[in-house]
């Protein structure tokens, strides 16, 4: 018998966020397709201003409405999440769907016991009492690597380190059995061992989640992480591929120019290179391809055309007019 292609648990269709600004409409994200599969862990990578967290934050609905104007699908279980009330919605945040975000004091109340902000999270989506809570959530610090986790239940965010306090969010998340976890860039504000701790934390932890989606702008940690990865490059999606693919065979030149940014052990670099410029206006963005004003191999159609995002090997997907040339071969 053959094995069975994963269930999908998540899926992106038409995915388009605006904001309404005194300088007119800002696309923060356009036309965004991304599918997420189960025992997967996808990453959504680019630079600072390329539509990211706000994605993370659409597919939880907590983008205040207006400013943000939010379209297309967000497909979890068969439920369109753009269409659902927020009473239903709110049975799922926090629930079948977590978040982790950059900051973990952001995320924890500093006058409430971890004990009982993790168990208020435990009531709410699974309906039990506050002592059984209470031990589902000493039961959850020790599953994140929390040492006495029955004393640390009763101490304060400000008593624990940053590295402890995202672990004390992981656990939260992971309390109430998420199928879908949302990572925002939860190692940018620690330090390089907890970084570590971490990231090895979470591919313990694969196996727990139906998925995980990791937002970062670090191609090192996708390296180690991700097992499919779409770049994004101001709102739009510039390719998505197998994590082995990308990185041995990247065809966007926005894909190249992150790598060639990274050192790596595995090929020979010459130098390391950077890209050149700054994320445009998305107000007023460039015609054309929206990469093409930093794009070393930019041609008249790139200055004309919006590529669109075609498959151009088996799982392999590219948004440019010369993705099928091998450009990483010319660097």
């Amino acid at each position: 018998m053959e094995n069975q292609a994963p269930r999908t648990v998540l899926q992106l269709q038409g995915l388009d966020i605006r904001f309404a600004t005194r300088a007119g409409q800002l696309h923060a994200v356009s036309d965004l397709y991304l599918t997420a599969r189960e025992d997967e862990i996808v990453g959504l990578v680019g630079e600072s201003g390329s539509g990211k967290t706000v994605t993370g934050l659409a597919i939880m609905r907590l983008l205040p409405s207006p400013p943000a104007q939010v379209t297309g699908h967000i497909l979890f279980e068969g439920a369109d999440l753009l269409r659902l009330s927020e009473k239903d919605m709110s049975r799922i945040r926090g629930g079948k769907v977590a978040m982790i975000y950059q900051d973990p004091m952001s995320s924890l109340n500093p006058v409430l016991r971890i004990g009982d902000q993790i168990g208020e999270a435990v009531m709410k989506h699974q309906g039990v009492t506050k002592k059984e809570a209470i031990q589902i959530a000493i039961e959850a610090m020790r599953d994140v690597g929390i040492a006495s986790p029955e004393r640390r239940a009763r101490e304060y965010p400000h008593q624990m380190s940053g590295g402890m306090r995202q672990r004390i969010v992981i656990a939260t998340a992971l309390s109430c059995s998420p199928k879908l976890l949302i990572a925002d860039e939860p190692t940018t504000m620690l330090d390089l061992i907890s970084q570590s701790q971490i990231i090895n934390l979470l591919k313990k932890l694969r196996g727990r989640l139906r998925s995980i989606i990791y937002i970062t702008h670090d191609m090192g940690i996708v390296a180690q992480l991700c097992d499919r990865v779409a770049v994004i490059y101001a709102s739009r999606l510039m390719e998505v591929a197998d994590v082995k693919t990308l990185f041995s065979r990247p065809l966007h030149p926005y894909t190249i120019g992150l790598l060639e940014a990274v050192p790596r052990a595995d090929i020979k670099v010459k130098a390391l290179r950077y890209i050149d410029g700054n994320i445009p206006d998305l107000v007023k963005p460039p015609t054309g391809c929206i990469f093409h004003p930093r794009c070393r191999w930019t041609t008249q159609e790139c200055k004309d055309v919006i590529p669109k995002l075609c498959e151009i090997e088996p799982g392999h997907l590219a948004a440019c007019h010369k993705a099928g040339e091998k450009l990483w071969n010319k660097t």
